[in-house]
């Protein structure tokens, strides 16, 4: 599978907002967006200077876009999940975003153990947490209610770990989870609602853009 290595700072410019994915570094001066909050490319200061009205279509792309690139997914997965949630009972929207933010890698990052979901999909690869006492190294993995996420303990010796507790304090748990720094786990205690995800992210537009 191809894999995006251009600097990230980018597709938050080309989404015309913040798309947090480099952690604490979107919330300093640093943030390429601060600087430059056009769209990349030869024209983009041009383009945002004097935008045009954007069809039908393009709004349900660039909704698209913005989700697969807010949980650093790729097109062919997202489809796949796309499929999945069109086949369980509810709103087809509600049910992409559940499978979404369920996603091993994300879970992590809500329990505050990443600063980012680029850095928590790196954690999990490195095989650095259990899903119910099992090493689980898939970042799409699904997770489900009464699931427990733990630091492995051959991890818990590395700097990173060893400083988590300090730096995972100010970070905040959404209500669906559970956290427990002693021990640095987590459980799930039930599916996230459409309330506690991120409001930026229109589903009902991604349901049109697969239904056309």
């Amino acid at each position: 599978m191809a894999r995006y290595t251009d600097p990230v700072c980018r597709l938050c410019r080309r989404e015309g907002e913040k798309l947090f994915l480099k952690g604490e570094r979107c919330f300093s001066p640093k943030c390429a967006f601060e600087r430059r909050g056009y769209p990349p490319g030869m024209h983009g200061k041009m383009s945002s200077a004097r935008p045009g009205r954007e069809s039908d279509y393009a709004k349900q792309l660039r909704a698209k876009q913005k989700a697969r690139r807010v949980y650093g997914i790729y097109e062919r997965q997202f489809r796949r999940f796309y499929g999945q949630a069109l086949k369980m009972r509810g709103l087809t929207g509600n049910n992409l975003l559940q499978i979404l933010e369920t996603r091993l890698s994300n879970v992590v990052y809500r329990l505050g153990f990443a600063a980012s979901r680029p850095q928590a999909r790196i954690l999990v690869s490195h095989g650095h947490f259990l899903v119910n006492g099992e090493r689980a190294d898939i970042p799409s993995y699904g997770i489900s209610v009464d699931d427990v996420i733990s630091v492995r303990e051959q991890s818990r010796d590395t700097i990173y770990f060893k400083n988590l507790r300090e730096e995972a304090e100010g970070r905040t748990v959404p209500g669906w989870l559970a956290r427990d720094m002693t021990n640095l786990s987590g459980r799930m205690l039930r599916l996230p609602e459409r309330a506690e995800i991120d409001g930026n992210l229109d589903e009902q537009l991604i349901v049109e853009y697969y239904s056309r």
